[in-house]
């Protein structure tokens, strides 16, 4: 199975936070499965960085790819895919997950309950 992160997913996981549930630990630490870090993750992290919002070690995105996670790049397609989703949830970060996880069948990994409107499967 295919595994999509969220940005909290993501900084949790690597963190080994308590606030991740044990059925998404569990999901990610099952070596049977492909952990996909979005490209619109890093960016959201760059920008919170930037903005002093966010204290996450410098790299952690490309460290996360070194180590085994896949990449997944934003295509023109992802991008244009964007404005048919209905306007359920107004994060352009998030938004753009949805459309990614539909276009390679990747499960989403977020606690975000209002990503869940969306037919796109997520798991917590």
């Amino acid at each position: 199975m295919k595994l999509l992160l969220d940005t909290h997913v993501v900084l949790w996981w690597t963190h080994d936070s308590a606030k991740i549930s044990a059925a998404a630990r569990e999901l990610l630490d099952d070596p049977r499965h492909e952990v996909l870090l979005s490209a619109v993750v890093a960016w959201e992290i760059a920008i919170k960085r930037a903005l002093r919002k966010l204290e996450v070690r410098d790299g952690l995105a490309v460290e996360l790819v070194r180590g085994g996670v896949s990449e997944l790049p934003i295509s023109v397609a992802h991008a244009a895919a964007v404005e048919q989703l209905p306007p359920h949830h107004a994060d352009p970060f998030d938004r753009m997950l949805v459309v990614q996880a539909r276009a390679e069948g990747a499960v989403l990994v977020s606690g975000d309950e209002s990503l869940r409107p969306y037919d796109v499967p997520v798991y917590w």
